[in-house]
């Protein structure tokens, strides 16, 4: 019991699947910090999203709401952003992509059979039909959907800029409004005629939005600015259980409540985030989230998230309203989102203060 005490713990997230890393865009404050977009994508298929989420309306005018979160999340489940393979500056993909022969055979959740249609021009073989690409394209589908993006005059679904114009275009069918749930969740469900594949897909797409609408430092000023730019330093840093002192990311240690140990992991569970980044500022806190809680303005759950302002300690508990049974803390970053170390398995990110369940209020330290 004393160990399950002496760090916090997190429970799951809701819509929230995996980790985000950082990854620095264009438009950079005065801190050096990113504004706008941080995710785990190489920045060579962050490039082939946005681009295709600006050029989709030429193709398909009455479509809204596809915007570049929607393809990441695609292509996170699909291809994981092509990670591990080489990246040409033109989008071409190298060693290409290839899911499993699509013959019936059940290997790879396969169980329908795809005649060839196309010679292995694409997928390398006239055996049948084999998923292709970043996006993971049957061959027939891309015949239809396929568009060039990258100026060669060739629809390539080998190659980032062109397949990412492709999905965006199959997504949005004549006129779809993908800003609506429930026609952005049939569109999910053309592309993989899978529940449990649509729920995914949508997770990874939360993130990513949260992630593109990053809170920017220019509004805020002093040891506020001071707290944020430091957590907001660790995005992409590893959970890690009991993880994370005042000097900033340590090894952790056994076990959380699920088994997972931090002892192979230096990084920062939720609690030593909180300390790293108010240590900036002079400010020690002690290491746990319920003990965290005592410290400062305390700022009930019954105010409202309207009453947090950024810098402001994040407290979730089992049975809000008892803060003995708080388990987890994050820092408020504005706009509606905290930066978080929720859980093993993920990294230091942005996410929805409404993302966690049992929001138990917070406190105000500065």
């Amino acid at each position: 019991m004393l160990l399950f005490a002496a760090v916090c713990c997190a429970a799951p997230l809701t819509g929230a699947i995996g980790a985000i890393t950082a990854l620095q865009t264009q438009a950079v404050d005065d801190t050096g910090l990113a504004e706008g977009s941080s995710a785990d994508i190489p920045p060579r298929m962050l490039a082939a999203y946005q681009k295709a989420a600006a050029r989709m309306q030429r193709h398909v005018p009455r479509c809204r709401g596809l915007q570049w979160p929607v393809l990441a999340g695609i292509a996170k489940v699909e291809s994981n952003h092509a990670t591990g393979r080489s990246i040409s500056a033109r989008g071409d993909i190298r060693p290409k992509i290839y899911g499993v022969l699509l013959n019936g055979s059940g290997v790879g959740g396969n169980t329908t059979v795809f005649p060839d249609t196309e010679g292995g021009r694409w997928d390398g073989t006239a055996s049948g039909e084999r998923a292709v690409g970043p996006f993971q394209f049957i061959p027939s589908t891309w015949a239809h959907a396929g568009k060039d993006n990258n100026g060669d005059q060739q629809a390539d679904p080998h190659n980032a800029y062109d397949a990412a114009l492709g999905a965006a275009v199959y997504l949005c069918g004549r006129s779809r409004d993908l800003n609506k749930t429930g026609q952005l969740r049939a569109a999910l469900f053309q592309y993989n005629r899978s529940g449990a594949y649509v729920d995914n897909v949508l997770g990874w797409i939360n993130q990513y939005r949260a992630a593109a609408k990053a809170p920017g430092l220019s509004s805020v000023q002093g040891k506020v600015r001071t707290v944020l730019k430091a957590a907001l330093a660790q995005r992409g840093v590893p959970y890690s259980w009991g993880g994370g002192n005042a000097s900033g990311p340590t090894l952790g240690i056994c076990c959380s409540p699920s088994g997972k140990s931090g002892a192979n992991i230096r990084g920062f569970d939720c609690s030593g985030l909180t300390v790293y980044a108010y240590a900036k500022v002079g400010i020690r806190l002690p290491r746990t989230a319920a003990a965290q809680a005592t410290r400062g303005l305390r700022i009930p759950a019954s105010a409202g998230q309207e009453a947090l302002k950024p810098g402001d300690l994040v407290f979730y508990a089992y049975a809000p309203g008892r803060d003995s049974t708080i388990h987890h803390v994050g820092i408020y970053a504005g706009h509606g989102q905290m930066i978080n170390a929720a859980r093993p398995g993920t990294t230091v990110r942005l996410d929805p203060v409404d993302a966690m369940p049992g929001y138990a209020g917070g406190a105000r330290l500065l």
